[in-house]
């Protein structure tokens, strides 16, 4: 049983130092071999080994003693199988910890505000994605015309805690964890810089939809995309970001506009990708007119501005795999993008800066829960005003 729990905490210990396994061997003076072994659990590390590794790793031997439950109630799925996947799961688990710890130390706790959607959904025989996006928004305080400003803001005034986590891929997207784990719900999206703002603000809605439709799905241990869950979490994300009477409203608006400019104002004020709100105009056709629309799009597109919009742009077919599409493709070109102040959690920098100047964590604690080096951290904290 010890040796699993080193193991748990040397992953997750050198997933906080950003460190590979080498790197970590090399710091204790072990072979990158006999490090290994530690880490699988296939090894108990002698005492002078555990002071060598948790020097090394700049914490206490207890660290790499205490008993941390792994997370269990996740909901983990991406396009291919990710050699980093245990890795993300022990930094989630290590970043839930530290914000529910903080949110203690300074008595500022959002309770999760989810249990009447839970009650929808469990009173429904069949979910309709769409009423259920609505009624969604009305809960979190949306009128029926209103574009989504802000969503880190909005799911974190919910209880639900949102983590930014660059993972230079784009076969993963993100992912959520229920609120029967502890420190849940909370969601993380992939924010690596090679994809789309747009994507990232997309993923949110769709791991939302996925914490109403599908918590029976949450087991860390399968791997394997359910297409169907896939579909509903898009189109709920969709009707989340762009109900049907304002993207109405803004589309008839726009109506004087060329087709290109069209899509490109509409997309502006929702803060979502051109793909998307062609696949919501498109989606009103007939499907065998719906492959058609595209190409226009694309030609009228090539005219006005002399080059394609993206060489791996273009979906093949249109069915509702066009938003996977819309979120696989970072090669593509966002036209008129989003930038990174778009999705910008600030709800654990918050807690972080009171809980330094209440004197409940000290600096260096601080830089550990924002994954900040320490001079970072005196730079940010000697830039707080107000």
């Amino acid at each position: 049983m010890q040796t699993k729990i080193i193991a748990y905490n040397l992953k997750r210990l050198r997933a906080n130092a950003r460190l590979n396994q080498s790197e970590l061997a090399e710091k204790a003076s072990l072979s990158q071999s006999g490090y290994r072994k530690l880490e699988q659990g296939k090894a108990l590390p002698r005492i002078d080994t555990l002071r060598a590794l948790a020097a090394a790793l700049q914490v206490g031997v207890n660290e790499l003693l205490a008993d941390m439950k792994p997370l269990k109630q996740i909901r983990f799925r991406s396009l291919k199988r990710l050699r980093t996947r245990e890795q993300i799961i022990v930094d989630v688990a290590t970043w839930l910890a530290d914000f529910s710890s903080l949110e203690d130390l300074t008595g500022d706790k959002v309770s999760p505000e989810l249990s009447t959607l839970y009650d929808y959904v469990n009173n429904q025989s069949s979910i309709n994605t769409i009423e259920l996006a609505a009624y969604c928004r009305q809960q979190f305080g949306l009128q029926e015309k209103d574009a989504v400003l802000d969503i880190c803001g909005l799911l974190e005034a919910r209880g639900i805690k949102l983590r930014s986590l660059e993972i230079e891929t784009d076969s993963f997207l993100g992912l959520s964890v229920g609120e029967k784990e502890q420190g849940g719900p909370a969601i993380i999206v992939n924010t690596w810089a090679r994809l789309p703002v747009e994507t990232w603000i997309f993923s949110a809605a769709h791991e939302l939809g996925h914490l109403l439709m599908h918590l029976k799905a949450y087991d860390v241990e399968q791997t394997d995309e359910d297409k169907q869950q896939e579909i509903e979490a898009d189109q709920f994300a969709s009707h989340f970001l762009m109900p049907q009477a304002a993207f109405a409203r803004e589309w008839n608006e726009a109506a004087g506009l060329g087709f290109v400019d069209r899509i490109f104002k509409v997309k502006k004020v929702f803060k979502v990708s051109w793909r998307t709100v062609l696949f919501r105009f498109a989606e009103s056709f007939p499907i065998e007119q719906r492959q058609q629309i595209w190409m226009n799009f694309h030609i009228e597109y090539k005219r006005k501005y002399n080059k394609s919009i993206g060489k791996n742009a273009e979906p093949i077919g249109i069915g509702s795999e066009a938003y996977r599409i819309n979120h696989c493709h970072n090669r593509a070109n966002e036209p008129f993008k989003l930038d990174a102040f778009d999705f910008k959690e600030d709800r654990l920098p918050f807690l972080v800066r009171k809980g330094i100047e209440n004197g409940d964590i000290s600096m260096s604690r601080g830089a550990e829960i924002l994954r900040l080096k320490q001079v970072d951290m005196r730079a940010l904290s000697a830039s707080w005003v107000g």
